[in-house]
């Protein structure tokens, strides 16, 4: 990663969707720019393209027209593989729905992604590290004493905490957050956004995170409004305090065993 450029650019997005003949444009030439390590919200109206737009950035969909860029690398048009590699290990997910597989441990969930990830030889091999690794990250996300429960037996703040240290395991680069707080009421849900500020702060996890709640933007570093499928015009960036306690302005980059009932959107993301 060169420290001079953003971690990901999108450039003159353009999506509609279209049954029949009727065609209902979303995004309408949006540009964007996020750095490392930015912990950014994106706001908006209901049917203003954020989800949307998280869905092209993250590769889950693609562009009509338009340019996206990670690293210097264009993933709009990239190949089905590499789309898949990207939405393994570059890219996290966490949505509204938690999507936990009800059959499932938490702790199994959180190793989900490893397990289609890797051979069955692959995993068997490394299933001590990695069965490690998802206890610690349930752990860090207050789940050490729910490992072996199911998502009916949790509460709905705990499953959106087991998606979110699904989404941690394969060590993503960029988190992509669709309403994770819909479902939740305001405590849980608070408690949900600081879990991912400490995330961004203590990790430099570069956050994205869309949402219709103006009161849970207050954490982020940069909030920016999409109006008739554009950006508008957004403030400069806070003043942060990054991980080690030096106090910065204008944040830059710190430096196939698929179970046939996975909602198709989770199957991508996985």
């Amino acid at each position: 990663m060169n420290a001079d450029f953003p971690l990901l650019v999108a450039r003159e997005l353009h999506k509609a969707y279209r049954k029949h003949k009727i065609e209902v444009p979303v995004l309408t030439g949006l540009d964007l720019t996020v750095w490392a390590g930015e912990f950014l919200c994106v706001v908006g109206a209901s049917g203003s393209g954020k989800s949307t737009l998280l869905h092209l950035l993250g590769t889950l969909d693609q562009p009509d027209r338009g340019t996206i860029l990670l690293d210097g690398e264009r993933i709009d048009q990239a190949t089905p593989r590499r789309r898949d590699q990207l939405r393994n290990s570059t890219f996290g997910f966490i949505f509204q729905f938690y999507h936990l597989l009800p059959e499932f441990t938490a702790l199994e969930n959180v190793l989900m992604p490893q397990l289609i990830r890797t051979s069955l030889w692959g995993y068997f091999w490394q299933r001590r590290k990695l069965r490690q690794r998802a206890i610690e990250l349930l752990e860090r996300v207050g789940l050490g004493d729910r490992l072996h429960h199911r998502p009916r037996e949790l509460s709905g703040g705990e499953m959106q905490r087991a998606s979110i240290a699904r989404a941690l395991m394969s060590e993503p680069r960029i988190l992509f957050a669709d309403e994770p707080t819909g479902n939740l009421d305001e405590l849980k849900g608070r408690e949900i956004i600081d879990l991912l500020r400490d995330l961004n702060r203590q990790q430099g996890l570069t956050i994205i995170m869309v949402t219709h709640n103006m009161d849970l933007v207050a954490p982020s570093d940069r909030v920016v409004r999409l109006t008739k499928g554009k950006v508008e015009a957004a403030p400069p960036l806070q003043m942060v305090l990054p991980p080690d306690g030096e106090t910065v302005s204008n944040k830059q980059p710190h430096h196939p065993l698929i179970d046939p009932r996975i909602d198709p959107l989770l199957r991508k993301a996985l």
